[in-house]
């Protein structure tokens, strides 16, 4: 993998790639690092819990009825 940034000062830009990329689909992408950054998220969410309510009274675990196959 190749990571690099760049300062360009023309429109064009070339770079080598390594020999073994050579016949492989690769994926070139470009945006300006500072792009997106200008709008805040709002991070803070109301985070809720709901819980079931369940009775067990008189539930007995069998362990070997669960790990029966």
């Amino acid at each position: 993998m190749i990571r690099t940034i760049v300062i360009p000062d023309k429109q064009t830009i070339s770079f080598r790639i390594p020999e073994d990329y050579i016949g492989k689909q690769i994926e070139v992408i470009a945006f300006a690092k500072d792009e997106g950054l200008g709008k805040e998220v709002n991070s803070k969410k109301k985070v809720t819990f709901n819980a079931l309510s369940i009775d067990t009274r008189g539930y007995k675990f069998n362990r070997d009825e669960a790990n029966e196959r």
